[in-house]
């Protein structure tokens, strides 16, 4: 509707309204945030939760909005029919700029569990998001170094087992993991330093999946193996926000994560993770030739 705009006034626009949705949201999120923290009773905590939860929603349904009022984009989302919101999913997808966050969200938002990333346990200090991010049951992860485990060998499989209980909330409440594969943007540069396989892509660093089925294999059995490309080039945030993205394909497939991986112990099984990292990286061919036929297609 207002993508007649100039694109960096449409761009200052949106970044402001984005603010203002923060500002108005986030003292609301906070609040039950703080309740559920100080009052430790299931019920309250369970409707703090909910609440929370229905607080990001918006705030993402928002922005949402604004990039339907002062974009024009061609959205393509494809596999997105059959999600739930009452399903556990992992979710990963190529990393290629920080727009991927917000076309994920676009894509995905009130079609399954709200977006959630595993967090170092640290992160719980950092003043007021931590909270926040406790409130909205972001996982913590309670990891130990190769050099810690050497120094003490009883702390080996502790912080999987502290991060399994950490996740109990999640038996009864379905959730989505994410988590970018890659660990980082696409570049070329950082292509031709790892020397990647893929044309398209970045190693895959099997690594933080294997935690998160070891920690949460009781509960998460399904993979959303998404692929996002951009027809006309690689967008940054600021070509987002400014409305200069024209196209979008999004392409989504859902995998059932083979059983012997769930709740494994990647660390101290060699031979499971050998099998794990093979097929990591077969589904990893996999993307890589899709985006070639998307972009074919497109």
């Amino acid at each position: 509707m207002l993508d007649f705009l100039p694109a960096p006034l449409k761009g200052v626009l949106v970044v402001l309204l984005i603010l203002l949705n923060t500002l108005i949201f986030l003292p609301f999120l906070l609040l039950f945030a703080i309740i559920k923290l100080i009052i430790p009773v299931k019920l309250v905590r369970t409707l703090c939760t909910r609440m929370v939860n229905l607080i990001a929603w918006y705030w993402i349904g928002f922005n949402n909005t604004l990039a339907d009022l002062f974009h024009k984009i061609e959205w393509d989302i494809r596999g997105a029919r059959e999600l739930s919101k009452k399903h556990w999913y992992f979710v990963t997808c190529n990393h290629q700029s920080w727009t991927d966050i917000t076309a994920i969200q676009y894509a995905l938002n009130s079609k399954i569990p709200l977006l959630k990333f595993f967090l170092k346990k640290e992160l719980i200090w950092v003043p007021l998001l931590g909270v926040a991010w406790w409130g909205l049951d972001f996982p913590f992860m309670h990891r130990h170094t190769k050099e810690q485990i050497a120094r003490r060998p009883e702390l080996k499989g502790k912080d999987i087992e502290a991060t399994r209980k950490a996740c109990e909330k999640f038996r009864y409440t379905p959730v989505t993991i994410f988590n970018f594969m890659e660990g980082t943007r696409f570049t070329p540069e950082k292509h031709a330093r790892q020397n990647s396989p893929y044309k398209n892509l970045l190693k895959p660093k099997a690594g933080g999946t294997a935690f998160v089925f070891g920690a949460m294999g009781e509960m998460i059995h399904t993979m959303l193996d998404v692929t996002i490309v951009y027809p006309d080039e690689r967008p940054g945030i600021w070509d987002y926000l400014s409305g200069r993205v024209r196209r979008i394909i999004i392409d989504i497939r859902t995998r059932e994560v083979p059983e012997r991986f769930l709740g494994m112990d990647y660390e101290g099984n060699r031979e499971l993770r050998a099998d794990f990292q093979r097929w990591v990286s077969g589904i990893w061919a996999e993307k890589d030739a899709r985006i070639e036929e998307l972009k074919v297609g497109a």
